[in-house]
């Protein structure tokens, strides 16, 4: 199966089903025929930009994150977006001189931080990414408290 092909059956299987853990989606691969190995859907879930967050019962739920747009008028819908991105799998925020570190939920950090890079907020430089744990870089200490400021603000 083409990639876009896969891609697709994801998105669907992601919006139709409760998908809680990267091996229910291969098993939900599997039942429709296709055969995917665990880095492939992992790579699929970063390029996807697929989230876990936590559904109405407290588990655990995959959903499509929706992301940036590249128009001015977008710019209000990405903002909220984020917010509720950061209400969602942010779990701890703390800053460190020029660095703010941010807890997330399991296996989110690299989604995080990849939408941190595209939308380009004010004051972060760049990010690094673990399993659970963004490193947002700032040019100042400033301006690093400004990026916690806005983070705790929007965080459980």
């Amino acid at each position: 199966m083409r990639k876009a092909d896969r891609h697709l059956l994801i998105k669907q299987l992601v919006t139709s089903h409760p998908i809680r853990t990267q091996e229910e989606l291969l098993q939900q691969l599997k039942n429709q025929g296709v055969t995917a190995t665990q880095a492939t859907i992992s790579r699929d879930i970063r390029d996807l930009k697929i989230v876990k967050t936590i559904d109405e019962e407290g588990l655990p739920i995959f959903q499509i994150f929706q992301g940036n747009t590249s128009t001015e008028n977008e710019k209000v819908e990405d903002e909220e977006r984020l917010v509720q991105m950061i209400k969602d799998i942010v779990i701890n925020v703390q800053r460190v001189h020029f660095l703010t570190i941010v807890s997330t939920l399991p296996d989110n950090a690299h989604l995080f931080a990849s939408i941190l890079d595209e939308l380009k907020p004010p004051h972060v430089v760049s990010t690094i990414a673990g399993f659970d744990t963004v490193v947002i870089i700032s040019g100042s200490d400033e301006e690093a408290e400004k990026v916690e400021d806005y983070f705790t603000k929007h965080s459980l």
